[in-house]
Order: structure tokens, then C-alpha cells, then sequence
């Protein structure tokens, strides 16, 4: 009862936070797509809010008075500007996807009154429905990679602030060595991640292709065959036997339809994502290699460099964390740690290499 009661409570103040997050982003929007949209979300949490409030109410217990972060809202109004709406919608699709499988992990493990899964059971609907605008809106707003993004900057940061710090150990006092070692280097992995994107996409649309003209000869050959495969399809997926009979028949004359669901994905564009990949690399690659070029020393540049890739780190977590509703502490920490981990194991095998051959001296 008392953990129940604990999760509903961070419903709301969720549920609570977010309608003024949304109604905060409308103001400030100016797409008026995305403002109107905005402003419907942030009614629709609201009105889950109000049922949480309801619920902890009726079990005598006082909901806490919700405090909103004005960081968060300054943080949020930042990525807008900087970022632009494509990657503010795909950072905002995070907090739903978590919201619907804490809401569904809530209404199959407790016990609630039917009226009370009725309600717990339409706000999940909506939060699909939520998540289901988000995805349009990337679509609209060509942001399909913004995730690849985030992991091919945060890849190029421990990367090559894991490069410099064990090259630091060894070019004590060549710190330019250090930083065009570190940029080759750099360059090299982002064309690598760049081409690897680029036949990694370029493939499975190619897949995808052939799988479709398969399906499509099937389909005029025959149609009894593709809706066994789809049911067939559907079985896997976890759907009841006699729910995917019923789908399979209804869409056995749509050949469309068929093909679209057994066909999964395939709209990327290669280069973009090749272009989008090996750029966000290099972004990350900036942060650790600077500061080699303006130092005296590897000695001096070496904390600099960790300060920045440190921060770059931390800005990427606060961003993940504050939109999808994850501990921003919990998240920096575990980004920041992993990240300065390898730096530190990196320097001890560049001091090994120089006591071992005293690299430095030739």
C-alpha cells in the first residue's frame, strides 16, 4: 500500500510538472502547429494530474504542494533556441516512453477499483497518443537521428578524452603532439562511424526492398500465403491467437497493410545519417582535443580537457534526465563516472607504455 501510494504521489507531481512544462514551451513557441499542440498536452496533464490528486486524496492522504524547477524551465527554453524543435519534440518522446511503462507496470501490479482502471487504463491511451504526436513531429521535423546524435557525441567525447589522457602520460611536455595525435585520430573514427551509419542504413533499406517484392509477388501469387505470414507475424508479436486471426482476416484484402506491418522501418536516408553520425562524433571529439592546442604542457592541458569533456558530458545527461524524467544526478553521475573511468584507466596504460619504452625520450 505504502509503495502504491509513493508512485501515485510521483504521478502526480509528474503529471502536475509537465502540464506547465507544456504550457511554458506554448508560450514560447512559435510553429503554430507545435503551439497549439502544446497547449492540448499541457490541458490533458492536467487532467491527469487532477485524477492522481484525486486518488491519494481519497486514500487520506494529503498531496505535497508540486514546487516547479525554474532551472528546468530556463534548461528547456535553452535547447529550444539551441537546438531547434526537431530535437526538443525528440528529447520530449523520452518522458513519454517512460511515463506509459510506469503506468502500465502500476495498473497491472496493484489493486484498484474498475472506475480507477478505466482512468488509469485512458491515460495510458493518451501518453500513446502523446508519443504518437512526438513521432509525427520528428518526422516533420527531419530529426530521425538526434539520438545517434547524442550517442555519437557522447562516443567521440570518451573516446578521445580517453586517447589524450593516455598520450598525456606519455608526451609530458608536447601537448600539440597530444592534440593532433588525438584530431587524426578523431577523424578517423568519425569517418568510420560515418560509413559504418552509411552501409548499416543503405543495407537494411535494401533488405527491407527486397523483402517488400517479395511480399508484393506473394500477395498476386498468393494471398492466402501473406496472411499466414502475418499471422504468423502477429502470434510473435505476443497477440492473442484468436485477436490475430481476426486482424489477419480484416487486412488479408489490403496489400498494403500487409506489407507495412511484415516491412518494418527503411525510410532513413543513408547519407543523411552518415553526415549526421560522423558530424556528431567530431562535436564530441572538440571538447577533450582543444585545450592541447593552447597549453604549454600535456600536464596543463590535461585537467582542462577533462573539465570540458566532463561538462559536455554532464549537459548531455541534464538533457536526457530533465525530459524523460529520469534522476539528473543519477544520470550525470553514471555518464560522468564511465566517461572520467576510462580517461583514468587510459592514463595508467599510457604511463605503462612509457615506463615500458620510454616513448617520450625518442
Amino acid at each position: 500500500m505504502e509503495e502504491m501510494l509513493k508512485e501515485a504521489s510521483n504521478f502526480y507531481e509528474d503529471e502536475y510538472s509537465d502540464s506547465v512544462l507544456y504550457a511554458f514551451l506554448s508560450r514560447g513557441e512559435k510553429d503554430p502547429k507545435l503551439k497549439e499542440e502544446f497547449l492540448r498536452l499541457s490541458q490533458i496533464e492536467s487532467n491527469h494530474a487532477k485524477f492522481w490528486y484525486d486518488f491519494l486524496v481519497r486514500r487520506k492522504i494529503a498531496p505535497k504542494k508540486v514546487k516547479i524547477s525554474r532551472f528546468k524551465l530556463f534548461y528547456v527554453k535553452f535547447l529550444r533556441k539551441l537546438l531547434g524543435p526537431g530535437t526538443m519534440v525528440s528529447l520530449l518522446e523520452m518522458g513519454e516512453n517512460s511515463a506509459i511503462q510506469k503506468y502500465f507496470k502500476f495498473l497491472t501490479k496493484y489493486k484498484l477499483n474498475d472506475e480507477e482502471k478505466k482512468i488509469v487504463s485512458s491515460i495510458i491511451l493518451d501518453e500513446l497518443e502523446h508519443e504518437r504526436f512526438f513521432y509525427e513531429s520528428k518526422k516533420r521535423f527531419h530529426v530521425e537521428h538526434v539520438r545517434d546524435f547524442v550517442l555519437g557525441m557522447n562516443d567521440g567525447l570518451v573516446e578521445l578524452l580517453g586517447a589524450v589522457t593516455g598520450l598525456s602520460a606519455v608526451y609530458l611536455y608536447n601537448p600539440k603532439i597530444v592534440g593532433i595525435s588525438g584530431l587524426i585520430v578523431g577523424v578517423a573514427g568519425a569517418l568510420s562511424m560515418g560509413i559504418g551509419a552509411f552501409i548499416s542504413v543503405r543495407s537494411q533499406r535494401q533488405v527491407n526492398e527486397s523483402v517488400r517484392q517479395r511480399l508484393e509477388v506473394l500477395f498476386k501469387v498468393s494471398p492466402e500465403r501473406a496472411k499466414e505470414e502475418l499471422m504468423t507475424k502477429l502470434l510473435e508479436s505476443g497477440m492473442p491467437k484468436n485477436i490475430a486471426m481476426e486482424v489477419a482476416e480484416k487486412l488479408s484484402s489490403n496489400e498494403n497493410a500487409i506489407i507495412n506491418l511484415l516491412v518494418q522501418g527503411g525510410e532513413e536516408n543513408e547519407i543523411r545519417s552518415a553526415i549526421y553520425t560522423g558530424l556528431a562524433y567530431l562535436t564530441g571529439v572538440a571538447f577533450p582535443v582543444l585545450p592541447y592546442f593552447l597549453a604549454s604542457s600535456s600536464l596543463m592541458a590535461l585537467p582542462f580537457s577533462i573539465l570540458l569533456a566532463g561538462t559536455a558530458l554532464a549537459l548531455v545527461a541534464t538533457a536526457i534526465s530533465i525530459l524523460s524524467g529520469i534522476s539528473i544526478r543519477k544520470k550525470i553521475g553514471e555518464m560522468v563516472t564511465t566517461g572520467l573511468g576510462a580517461a583514468f584507466l587510459s592514463y595508467l596504460f599510457g604511463r605503462l607504455m612509457e615506463s615500458m619504452f620510454h616513448i617520450s625520450t625518442l
